[in-house]
């Protein structure tokens, strides 16, 4: 029997520090602002719609048409959902945000590029962020529920270009609205009915606080009506070099006077207005305005009421925008009136 030591059995020695941290899967490293990137892509995506869509009014690819409308920020919010995700995934209240983040920069870009006009853009942003969160959220629930997100994209992709082709073939949808305003003047209906029908040197601090204005539509400066040999015609002026008449279509001194508008192709020289929202145009014109006096003790009250026409297959939203911007107008005009009527009637 030996009596030397047998050679002890190797044993493992436990992992140390060192190799627990080998074993780890190394880190992953992200493109530097990884957050941005999603925004970025999906901005360019509604960005290649716009320029897809450049068509004239009322025709293929019009910028005004339903299929842009609601599908370009639609697809805007799904690429940059769809995007996002393929990074890590992301909560539904990033499907609803980010959305909104793309189409302000979509906006922005073509602001940049002189695609669009500001009147247009301040006009559609409300709109343009809740189908952009419409289509995140479309797409956030197809890749959560489904192994298949890019065809989805893609089909959401190639949609508003088949319907862009197709959608100018169905009948356009014909709103008319009106509304009125009412304000009480401290002077008597001779002053009032002489400013209404000669009004001159319009300053903007009389008139510039009205949201239309802010966004960029031109100012009156001068309006004045006149007799022709077709009748009363109602000459206006307003900044930019922007002139139209108002055909008067009744008149019943100190009482009340209607005209109709009238729009000639140098109305509106380049510029002066955004394409989609030219007065007169194909998808909105104004009808016609009244303004009725109304003795009333120690003054005249005065009312306005203007009707117009919007067409297009958001309607539900353009009216509601139309109802806003020349309500604001009318309060606005009418307070203009007012200020003059009882300045030139204090004076006298």
């Amino acid at each position: 029997m030996s009596t030397e030591p047998e050679e002890a059995a190797p044993r493992e020695l436990p992992p140390t520090a060192t190799s627990a941290a080998e074993m780890q899967e190394p880190p992953i490293r992200r493109m530097p602002f990884a957050w941005f990137w999603p925004l970025l892509v999906g901005a360019a995506a509604a960005f290649v719609l716009r320029i897809a869509f450049s068509g004239l009014p009322g025709q293929r690819f019009s910028a005004m048409l339903g299929s842009f409308i609601y599908l370009a920020p639609a697809v805007c919010g799904a690429v940059t959902v769809y995007m996002a995700e393929r990074i890590e995934r992301r909560g539904w209240g990033y499907y609803i945000w980010a959305p909104w983040v793309a189409t302000a920069l979509f906006v922005v870009g073509t602001l940049l590029v002189y695609i669009e006009g500001m009147i247009c853009a301040i006009v559609i942003v409300p709109m343009f962020a809740f189908m952009g969160s419409l289509g995140g959220l479309a797409m956030g629930l197809v890749c959560r529920v489904t192994n298949w997100p890019r065809p989805a994209l893609y089909s959401f992709a190639v949609l508003p270009l088949l319907l862009g082709a197709i959608e100018p073939q169905l009948p356009n949808p014909e709103l008319i609205s009106k509304t009125s305003r009412t304000v009480f003047i401290a002077a008597p209906a001779e002053r009032v009915w002489h400013e209404l029908n000669d009004v001159r040197d319009i300053r903007p601090t009389e008139v510039g606080d009205a949201w239309a204005y802010r966004i960029g539509v031109p100012m009156p400066v001068a309006a004045v009506t006149e007799q022709t040999p077709e009748g009363r015609v109602r000459k206006v002026q307003w900044q930019k070099n922007v002139h139209f008449d108002e055909i008067v279509t009744d008149w019943q001194p100190l009482q009340r006077v209607e005209w109709r508008y009238r729009f000639s192709p140098d109305s509106f020289p380049a510029g002066a207005l955004d394409d989609h929202v030219l007065i007169g145009g194909h998808y909105f014109d104004l009808r016609d305005s009244a303004y009725t006096l109304t003795p009333r003790e120690g003054g005249t009250e005065l009312r306005i009421d203007v009707s117009w026409r919007v067409s297009t297959r958001f309607n539900w939203y353009a009216d509601r925008v139309a109802h806003f911007l020349l309500g604001d107008f009318s309060e606005h005009i009418l307070r203009f009136y007012k200020v003059r009527s009882e300045a030139t009637a204090a004076a006298a």
